[in-house]
């Protein structure tokens, strides 16, 4: 019989990770069980998850209400193509998604994770200009810091300093830029701060599908929170220049930021947005693309009269059953009240971080804390002082991050700050 040991050793040597080497001496920790906000170790370790899965895992693991709809869907049916077929869980998904989302995106197309939901979204931008007889709009603004993800579309639009365009020079296709909004949350937007995208509209408009940015809040790129108000410019920009405005709202949308999509912050709609992550509540990979029906009419009139893309696992049953369930969940609670309770907390537990030789700054929006330090870290050391603490938190550059559970009580995130501040005190790079 196979130890953990054994197990963690096959791992190293067949398993890739995410961004790692087969050879990496990065460790890997085998998690036996989840429930709640805390993972336990094979090794019969428990720690303090502050890090969602990514954003992801809302209600915490292992959520009785969770489990019950998806094993009552199980009963059902797992799957079932969505070729020429529908079923209800995609039906009332969709209905609940357009109550909650900004009223003119009316139309939407489910995928299998948020890349793929970006992938979507440009193809959308691209055939949209494509029917209107306007093919040589075929490029797209980005801002700097910000990431989309991994496929190759995507990678396009993340940044072209920190994300792999150096390595796919030659394949990837060449995007416009601009700099990162410089103006913080909660601070007015100043002509200097939307000037670059002023100056790229106006002289790359005519070749444009669309702009791409992460509203509010630019996450794997860099965590920055920047100012509603350059949101809303970027909005009136796109208006002006006729140039369509998609937001992937992967890793903000569902409360994280305090509203539930960070668009709202701004009061604005854009023409296509992303979302993923927290839409199933971490139980399952799930993204959909939402597009007015503007552009889904004109799409369908253009050549070749159908949306290019297809998914084989698009709408699975159980996904849509989970999105639909996190969704009941998160409605039904106190939501907005819950979150500026984590934002409080993460204010106060953080706030020591500030006087820190080795820290750079610290920043807190929603249930986001960041904790940005002068020097890049050392993941290794790092992550195995955090778990020898109690705690699963998962750096990245300079940056120490926590997005905890929105279920995560007062004491665990007390607990959770003060030994995030106790390694990042001692933490040389």
């Amino acid at each position: 019989m196979n130890t953990p040991e054994d197990n963690v050793t096959l791992d190293h040597k067949h398993i890739w990770h995410p961004y790692s080497a087969m050879d990496s001496d990065l460790p890997v920790y085998a998690v036996e069980s989840a429930k709640g906000v805390r993972l336990k170790l094979t090794d019969g370790r428990e720690l303090i998850d502050g890090m969602s899965s990514w954003w992801s895992v809302i209600h915490g693991y292992n959520h009785p209400d969770m489990n019950a709809a998806l094993s009552a869907q199980l009963e059902k049916m797992s799957h079932v193509m969505f070729g020429g077929l529908t079923h209800s869980p995609a039906i009332e998904l969709t209905r609940q998604l357009i109550n909650i989302t900004p009223e003119p995106l009316q139309n939407i197309f489910y995928s299998d994770s948020g890349s793929v939901s970006v992938e979507v979204a440009m193809k959308m931008a691209l055939q949209y200009w494509y029917a209107k007889s306007e093919s040589q709009r075929s490029r797209f603004i980005s801002l700097r810091s910000g990431y989309h993800g991994d496929t190759f579309g995507a990678m396009s639009v993340c940044d072209p300093i920190t994300s792999m365009h150096s390595l796919f020079k030659g394949v990837l296709p060449e995007q416009l830029f601009v700099a990162q909004p410089r103006c913080r949350f909660s601070e007015p937007c100043h002509d200097k701060d939307i000037a670059p995208l002023v100056t790229m509209l106006s002289e790359h408009h005519p070749h444009t599908a669309a702009v791409i940015m992460e509203p509010i809040v630019q996450g794997a790129g860099g965590m920055w929170f920047y100012s509603a108000e350059y949101l809303k410019k970027a909005r009136e920009l796109c208006d002006h220049y006729g140039v369509l405005l998609i937001l992937d709202e992967i890793a903000t949308g569902f409360g994280r930021t305090g509203k539930l999509f960070a668009c709202e912050h701004a009061n604005i709609s854009p023409d296509i947005m992303c979302i993923g992550k927290a839409l199933t509540g971490g139980y399952l990979t799930l993204a959909a693309t939402l597009t007015t029906k503007e552009i889904s009419a004109t799409i369908d009139k253009g050549e070749p009269g159908v949306f290019m893309h297809g998914p084989t696992f698009m709408a699975n049953p159980l996904a849509c059953t989970a999105a639909l369930t996190s969704i009941q969940l998160l409605l039904n609670s106190n939501w907005q009240n819950n979150i500026y309770r984590i934002e409080s907390g993460l204010k106060a537990g953080l706030a020591p971080c500030k006087t820190f030789n080795n820290v750079k700054e610290v920043r807190v929006l929603g249930a986001i804390g960041v904790i940005e330090m002068k020097q890049p870290i050392d993941m290794k050391t790092i992550t195995e002082t955090f778990v020898n603490a109690g705690v699963w938190v998962r750096p990245f550059g300079k940056m120490v991050y926590l997005m905890p559970p929105f279920i995560i009580n007062d004491t665990d995130l007390k607990t959770l700050t003060s030994e995030v501040v106790n390694v990042v005190k001692n933490h040389k790079s």
